[in-house]
């Protein structure tokens, strides 16, 4: 900064960085301070990779992952490590939970042993209060000799303040090792040196310190947590009663998005506005103004893009994924999710996991390249490539598990049943092959619950709308590339020929019509696709080939993007042994599947 108080150019190419620990609303801060919006959620591990933004200032801005410590070797804090001492930052802004001071003060004191410019965020005070917590900002700058701003983030209040407190940040002073107490040192007030012990390295003396920090600044009133909301909180995550609750959060889902998405909205949309307006009219224009057949062809025959691509991706699939997300956003915002982590922890302590894992496997719901990344989470190797492998064979992408909502929705409580066990017993099974056989050893399972909160509207409309925005930038340009694939392979030929080398799969092994073919061989470019490729076959199947069509393509080979990033994460080899174990098996359950049916002529 200049004389005249000015920010220069030099200090703005010198970034800002938050850090903070997981679940402290750091990701929200960055979105209110840049205006650029970065997923949200209610749990560790969101924020794998940096994220940067700009400051109105033009100071570039980096979100870090949610870490806990710096000392570890974790991912997270190797990145966050090698970030704070490769770009000089202008400052760190920490983000702390002003309901979990403790905790984020033992971060605080490694920061501080970084001497560099630091700022404190206490988040979420109105949470803190109304729970009890009241804590003295004032006493607490005092005795770190940094800017303390208390912020409510979700709502933008003390976010003005904490720019500020950013734009002219100090470095702390730390006490020197041998300094007798009661002596100042630089910015840190004498009260401070009083707190801290001459070496603060091991954890314990940290505690110690950070109890002495806390001394008269932060204090706690009431029962805190007597209330009908903490009640319920806990009830959420009981051994017995949680059961019931999970049933009824699933289920809400499942009526919301396979029956009133997949069944209502699609019903209206590519039944009423596509099937009845736009492709019969769009079919009358093609005819009257383009000549050439092998144009109109390509524009509105049968792998046409209108009738095909913008029929699958914006009347069949985005209705669904619209609901989807809808849903996963409010449970994102409720802080329900890590308390599904907690009550399927003994369940995947049954295939060689923790609870832990739920975290990357729930975020598969949303997009399973993404969930890959988030292994990173876990505590090791083992564990990392074991959940990639789970994540490839059967957890289903949003827009993948919207239509297959969609077509359980139209199905017999059997039918379902019988999707549901299969799938399940398949990932029980690989998971405890995977677990006999990956070498290494396990974690242990620790994951903060936040407080059950009532959804916040604009929260849950700006990820909504966020990941819609991501489908049709992402993922419709897709289903046109699949479509032209289609209509070059059909035209050429090749469609036939290879729906013929498939049929000893598709129609005696499977079932299933031989033009299924063609969903499948999309299904490799994307999962979601495919499915949509059979939702628009199932008035034409029965419910046994429905049933085996949803297990295989529940099952089927991850998106090239997935791959991409299992290569990235894990190397080429493992990408192709997830690939090797995933698409054979898929297609076995699915034979299996007939065959029995069939065998036992089971009716749906």
């Amino acid at each position: 900064m200049n004389c005249h108080g000015e920010t220069s150019s030099s200090e703005r190419d010198s970034p800002v960085v938050l850090v903070g620990n997981p679940n402290v609303g750091k990701s929200v801060i960055f979105g209110r301070l840049t205006g650029r919006y970065v997923t949200v959620a209610n749990y560790p591990g969101t924020t794998v990779e940096l994220a940067s933004g700009t400051l109105p200032d033009g100071t570039p801005l980096i979100d870090t992952p949610g870490l806990n410590a710096l000392s570890g070797d974790t991912d997270d804090q190797r990145v966050t490590r090698d970030l704070l001492a490769s770009s000089r930052p202008r400052a760190i802004v920490q983000v702390a939970d002003a309901r979990n001071l403790p905790r984020a003060l033992l971060l605080t004191l490694e920061l501080v042993d970084l001497g560099l410019p630091l700022v404190l965020a206490l988040n979420m005070t109105d949470e803190a209060e109304a729970s009890g917590v009241r804590i003295d900002a004032r006493r607490l700058a005092s005795r770190l000799g940094i800017e303390v701003v208390p912020t409510v983030a979700i709502r933008g209040e003390g976010i003005d303040r904490l720019a500020e407190a950013a734009r002219r940040a100090t470095r702390p002073a730390t006490c020197p090792a041998g300094a007798p107490p009661g002596t100042a040192s630089g910015s840190l007030a004498s009260e401070a040196c009083e707190a801290l012990p001459p070496e603060i390295s091991a954890a314990r003396d940290r505690w110690r310190a950070v109890g002495g920090l806390l001394d008269g600044v932060m204090t706690v009133a009431g029962e805190g947590g007597a209330g009908a909301g903490a009640r319920f909180s806990r009830a959420t995550t009981h051994p017995v009663v949680g059961w019931p609750i999970l049933v009824a959060v699933l289920a809400a889902v499942y009526l919301f998005v396979g029956r009133f998405g997949a069944g209502t909205l699609v019903g209206a949309v590519e039944g009423t506005l596509f099937g009845k307006w736009i492709n019969p009219a769009a079919a009358r224009a093609v005819a009257r103004v383009i000549p050439i057949a092998l144009l109109r062809d390509l524009l509105v025959g049968e792998y046409g893009l209108l009738p095909m691509a913008l029929t699958y991706g914006l009347a069949i699939v985005m209705p669904i994924v619209s609901t989807f997300f809808l849903a996963f956003s409010v449970l994102e915002d409720s802080g329900y999710l890590p308390r599904l982590a907690v009550m399927l922890n003994r369940a995947f302590r049954a295939i060689g996991l923790n609870g832990k894992a739920v975290l990357p496997m729930v975020l598969g719901l949303g997009c399973d390249t993404m969930a890959t990344m988030t292994t990173r989470i876990l505590d090791s190797r083992k564990h990392r490539i074991q959940v990639t492998l789970l994540l490839a064979l059967g957890v289903p992408c949003s827009a993948q598990l919207g239509v297959i909502l969609g077509m359980l929705g139209a199905m017999t409580l059997p039918g379902v049943a019988i999707w549901a066990g299969v799938v399940l017993a398949t990932m029980l099974a690989v998971g405890l092959l995977a677990a006999r056989l990956l070498p290494g050893e396990g974690g242990d399972f620790i994951v903060e619950l936040p407080p059950l909160r009532r959804p916040a509207l604009r929260n849950i409309a700006v990820k909504t709308a966020a990941r819609l925005e991501w489908y049709l930038r992402e993922v419709l340009p897709l289903f046109v590339a699949g479509t032209l694939i289609l209509f070059v392979l059909d035209r050429t030929g090749a469609l036939g020929a290879i729906e013929r080398a498939g049929a000893p799969v598709i129609v005696r092994l499977l079932g299933l019509p031989a033009k299924a073919t063609g969903a499948f061989l999309i299904g490799f470019l994307r999962r979601d696709y495919g499915a949509a490729g059979i939702f628009a076959m199932s008035p034409e199947m029965d419910p046994i080939q429905i049933v085996v069509s949803l297990i295989v393509i529940t099952l089927f080979i991850p998106c090239i993007a997935n791959i991409m990033v299992i290569v990235k994460e894990h190397g080429g080899r493992v990408a192709a042994a997830v690939a090797a174990v995933v698409f054979p098996l898929a297609f076995a359950v699915g034979g299996v599947t007939n065959l029995v049916l069939r065998g036992l002529s089971v009716r749906l």
